[in-house]
């Protein structure tokens, strides 16, 4: 019995930091059925009649992120006032990227399109959170539609795999995902990196991953739980934007070659933010020391 229940314990304090995120995002959807039920709302998930709520679920965001992760957000002025592309490095889960909405909707009023993977969407109970919060499969089509519409559109080219694969090395998983790179040229919008530092400090995939990795290449679904919620320091980077060259003729937007190095300049930049504000390999020990650390301010 006392094993069983230390056992239990231990699982709980893996776990018990997830969870409760996995609860608070739900909690989000249901504030959404509420609001959109007592204002009889029908109008498109994304229009300013669904400012003031989400303003709400934003606060809360950011109050936890201020207080569980002393979260900070540099580099806000590298974005462009138009559409842009927003490229990233996927945690174990994207809560940091959580973060960074929130903010940026606080701070700006600005709202930023998420590309998801599709098993995201076959989640029950959180189609409303999803569009209201401007998350999008992400075919060619819609990034289109959404930068001519004048939205920033983020995605992360290691996505589920980099979330569950990669380690404290920080390894970028990008393979040959090159899409981002050709819908940039052809709206015509620079591509602009971001990285959260210790994102994989604060939550962790277990080492044992090829069974996993099996299941995860046959299925292309995250079985693998992430553990942790250590309350280290976050910092997200924004670096500066890889602007779109507007020599390149429509002939070329279409090579191979213009969209792999267009594609490796990107990976060089998320890279090169990782390089200089992350430790190599992670320390959790040092980052969460690093929330005492007021010269990094």
């Amino acid at each position: 019995l006392i094993i069983g229940s230390l056992t239990i314990s231990a699982i709980l304090v893996f776990f018990i930091v997830p969870l409760t995120i996995v609860f608070f995002i739900y909690l989000s959807n249901i504030l959404l059925l509420v609001y959109q039920r007592n204002n009889e709302l029908k109008a498109d998930p994304l229009s300013d009649v669904w400012n003031s709520v989400r303003k709400t679920i934003a606060k809360f965001w950011d109050i936890y992120a201020r207080i569980w992760h002393g979260y900070e957000l540099h580099g806000v002025e590298n974005l462009p006032e138009g559409p842009g592309i927003l490229v990233y490095y996927h945690g174990a889960i994207p809560i940091d990227y959580l973060y960074f909405l929130s903010r940026l909707f606080l701070w700006k009023k600005r709202l930023c399109l998420s590309v998801a993977d599709h098993f995201v969407f076959r989640l029950p109970g959180l189609k409303l959170l999803l569009a209201v919060t401007g998350v999008i499969p992400g075919t060619r089509e819609e990034c289109l539609v959404a930068l001519k519409n004048g939205y920033l559109v983020s995605i992360s080219p290691g996505g589920v795999r980099e979330a569950l694969f990669s380690d404290e090395s920080y390894q970028l998983m990008w393979g040959n995902r090159k899409g981002f790179a050709q819908v940039a040229l052809e709206a015509k919008v620079p591509i602009i990196p971001m990285y959260t530092q210790n994102v994989r400090e604060g939550y962790r995939m277990f080492k044992e991953r090829r069974f996993f990795r099996q299941l995860y290449e046959s299925t292309r679904l995250p079985f693998t739980p992430p553990y942790g919620g250590l309350p280290v320091k976050f910092r997200t980077y924004i670096g500066k934007p890889i602007p779109y060259d507007p020599n390149v003729t429509t002939e070329e937007l279409v090579e191979k070659v213009s969209k792999f190095l267009f594609s490796f300049q990107t990976k060089t930049a998320v890279q090169a933010l990782i390089s200089k504000h992350q430790t190599i390999p992670g320390n959790i020990w040092k980052a969460l020391l690093e929330r005492f650390d007021k010269r990094r301010k």
